[in-house]
């Protein structure tokens, strides 16, 4: 049995075991972690939501408001209930879903595979699996990042397992995002629980970490699919610590990558480049195609990249990425993105937003497709075959 047959049995076995119907492509949306940690509270998250639609940037598909770890009581009430801090959500949960909803877009919330969340601020939901998802289900919640800190020493199978059955149960029309950060080689088995699984530890605001995370991420790319997606964690884009050039090239990789587009900056403050980035709708036009196959790195020479993956209608995106400190010429060559060599195609490029022909556009030939590149940046195409 050859590889492909093998990636396309898995994911029509995980399409089997864990079908909701949600995560058709891969999840949009925003979290409140990367830039706010434990400073949320309801009025950020009231105020994400106006910027998301005044912003346009719902209407491009960012439709998930997710609160991050840090949201309730530290204490359960007296009937095991999760209840929302007094302080930062005093007017609970359910009245933020309704607000979020009845601007069309829709709530995430966070828990944990634990005794505790990893802040310590509030308890997890182990041993609480069933009780906790009825209760973000009567809150109208739609999507639960669910950690992996404070164990109890118990296995991860077990308890991600316990959730799942739960979200099977009284959850179905919940996202279910699995975050036990690669340990346990999740790709290989969270098909059968959930929608999205991270494939890495968390993601810092800085070059080595973003780079490292598209690496871990690679490797498990015949895995990923329709109702399934490799989570190399959420977006950095605008939080400061990487250049222009670095958050395109950040955003052009998991975008290609079929990976969860969760912007992680303050969105009712972003500038004009930051916004930019995230909303390149060709871009995230590649993210979200119905083929639902994750692209990967096809080409690697000391740090001159080209990463590639199929797209429906015959045609393939193509990122040619500089991890290096100099300007570089990096040329793609067809049998390296899965076109046959004589293959004539029309060139689209997703940032210049401009379109040429392979064989009479600068830097292009019958076979191959170069372009010089700026350091740490990325060039980002479709080729349609003609």
């Amino acid at each position: 049995m050859d590889g492909n047959a093998t990636s396309v049995e898995l994911r029509a076995r995980r399409r089997r075991a864990f079908e909701n119907g949600l995560g058709k492509t891969p999840q949009m949306g925003w979290n409140s972690w990367n830039h706010f940690y434990c400073g949320v509270n309801e009025n950020i998250i009231r105020e994400t939501a106006d910027a998301l639609v005044n912003t346009g940037l719902a209407k491009l598909g960012y439709q998930y408001v997710n609160i991050d770890d840090c949201w309730a009581e530290l204490n359960r009430d007296y009937q095991g209930n999760m209840v929302p801090n007094k302080q930062t959500f005093p007017s609970g949960i359910k009245a933020l879903a309704d607000y979020v909803h009845a601007k069309g877009l829709k709530l995430g919330i966070y828990s944990d595979a634990g005794t505790q969340t990893c802040s310590k601020r509030m308890p997890g939901s182990l041993d609480h699996e069933e009780q906790d998802v009825k209760t973000f289900t009567s809150w109208g919640v739609d999507y639960l990042k669910y950690d992996n800190c404070n164990d109890a020493g118990r296995s991860v199978m077990d308890r991600y397992t316990k959730m799942s059955n739960a979200m099977k149960k009284y959850g179905k029309n919940i996202f279910f995002s699995l975050c036990e950060w690669g340990r346990e080689n999740p790709a290989t088995w969270a098909g059968s629980m959930g929608n999205s699984w991270r494939t890495t530890d968390d993601i810092a605001d800085n070059w080595g970490s973003m780079t490292s995370r598209a690496d871990q991420n690679d490797k498990w790319a015949a895995y990923a699919g329709p109702g399934g997606w490799n989570d190399p964690d959420m977006l950095e884009v605008g939080n400061g610590g990487m250049t222009e050039a670095e958050y395109r090239s950040h955003f052009s990789i998991w975008a290609l990558a079929k990976a969860p587009l969760l912007i992680g900056c303050d969105v009712r403050s972003m500038n004009q480049a930051t916004k930019n980035i995230i909303s390149n709708s060709e871009v995230i036009a590649v993210n979200q195609d119905s083929l639902g196959v994750q692209g990967k790195k096809v080409q690697s020479d000391n740090g001159l990249e080209v990463w590639a993956g199929p797209l429906s209608g015959n045609r393939k995106a193509v990122v040619l990425w500089n991890r290096q400190g100099y300007q570089a010429t990096i040329t793609a060559y067809w049998s390296s993105v899965g076109l046959p060599a004589s293959a004539t195609v029309t060139v689209r490029d997703l940032w210049a937003h401009s379109s040429s022909s392979a064989g009479q556009a600068p830097g292009s030939s019958e076979g191959q497709i170069s372009a010089s590149v700026a350091p740490h940046d990325c060039k980002m195409y479709i080729l349609t075959p003609k």
